[in-house]
């Protein structure tokens, strides 16, 4: 492969502002030409200065940066594949804004919020030997509002996939949502997570309508791996295969990185969204308070486990806290109880898998000789770490 061409070529085709333009993957089937052409792509960048919007994707040996359909780049090298990337956005089942159903006095001078779906899981029972301690959670989402009360002392570094020059600062809220679920470590009047010692590394890739590439997803994943994140919180779905993505995926997973995913807001009986669908990710589905699945829930055979997932309340941006309903709800809960596990023990995503589906309180008393998911507790999950 003449590199040094297709650079030339590329540069030329970024220059191209046509209308219909869009975002593209270009895939090396090698992974050393790969490398090769990445190191080249960075050592021409102050030559030809457009290379610098071309973002390199290690964990699948890609490219991403927009194209024109006729790009020439198609038929220059046998070595590379080019597709056109996808977008979607989060699915949300509903919003509503309220007050605290219960608030659980942890001292005699303050009193907090735990929410009913961090009682009901039983977190609060194992926060006298887990509470998550040094756990790096990475929520690929819509980004953090870095000035919650509630989330000061729980966040590390992040990015931001849609501009790398701004912080990953949340400007649609799901994003808050999901991290105050998960590692929330309120003050006075705020509310506690199911890891309240864990550290949420915001990813940034969706933007304030909550849409988002694959390729920025592809590209979250990549930053969680390289800063060695032990946790990959994935909180929104797709309806279609995407084998990027599933290499992406993989990748992260042979890594030794935990993903978790949700199944999708359907009501499917027999299908779950991807990344969910993936066999190395966990899948959530959701619950109501009575412990039912929720009928928004897309729900089988496919599912690891359900969690909370009905009118869950955490933080939301501007410092205020809010109630949304989701599988996205449900997923955050299960990323707190792993964080709860991974603190007391190394596991591998394997071991973390097994031991969820092992520990889970049955959703259904019918006998069934079929396997089903249960609901997620974390006394029994904790365990069952120790079991594996």
């Amino acid at each position: 492969m003449d590199t040094a061409t297709f650079l030339h070529l590329l540069h030329e085709d970024l220059g191209l502002t046509q209308q219909s333009a869009r975002k593209h993957l270009i895939h090396f089937t090698s992974k050393s030409e790969y490398f090769a052409c990445k190191s080249e792509l960075l050592r021409m960048t102050s030559e030809l200065p457009r290379l610098s919007l071309v973002l390199p994707l290690d964990i699948i040996h890609a490219f991403s940066c927009t194209l024109c359909p006729d790009t020439k780049l198609r038929s220059f090298s046998s070595t590379t594949r080019i597709e056109a990337d996808t977008k979607f956005i989060i699915n949300k089942v509903k919003s509503r804004k309220t007050v605290p159903k219960r608030a659980t006095i942890l001292s005699s001078s303050r009193t907090r919020t735990i929410p009913w779906g961090v009682d009901q899981i039983g977190a609060p029972e194992i926060w006298s030997k887990s509470v998550g301690q040094n756990i790096h959670i990475g929520v690929i989402d819509t980004g953090i509002d870095y000035k919650h009360p509630d989330l000061h002392n729980s966040i590390s570094h992040g990015i931001n996939l849609l501009n790398r020059r701004l912080m990953p600062h949340d400007d649609n809220g799901h994003g808050t949502h999901i991290a105050g679920t998960i590692a929330a470590t309120g003050r006075n009047s705020g509310i506690i997570g199911v890891a309240p010692r864990a550290i949420i590394h915001p990813v940034k890739a969706f933007d304030h309508n909550g849409s988002a590439y694959v390729s920025d997803i592809i590209a979250g994943i990549d930053w969680c791996v390289q800063n060695d994140l032990d946790i990959i919180n994935m909180s929104f779905g797709m309806k279609t295969y995407n084998p990027a993505l599933e290499q992406a995926v993989m990748n992260a997973y042979y890594r030794g990185k935990v993903i978790v995913a949700s199944s999708g807001n359907d009501g499917r009986k027999k299908t779950i969204d991807y990344p969910a669908r993936f066999p190395q990710v966990v899948s959530v589905g959701a619950t109501t308070r009575t412990g039912r699945i929720a009928p928004f829930s897309n729900r089988g055979t496919q599912i690891d486990i359900y969690a909370p997932g009905e009118r869950v309340y955490s933080a939301w941006i501007g410092g205020k806290y809010h109630e949304l309903s989701g599988t996205s709800m449900a997923t955050a809960h299960v990323s707190g109880v792993i964080a709860l596990m991974l603190s007391m023990r190394t596991m591998s995503p394997q071991q973390i898998k097994n031991a969820l589906r092992r520990c889970a309180f049955p959703l259904s008393k019918r006998p069934n000789a079929r396997w089903q998911p249960g609901q997620l507790n974390a006394r029994r999950a904790i365990r069952a770490a120790g079991q594996e």
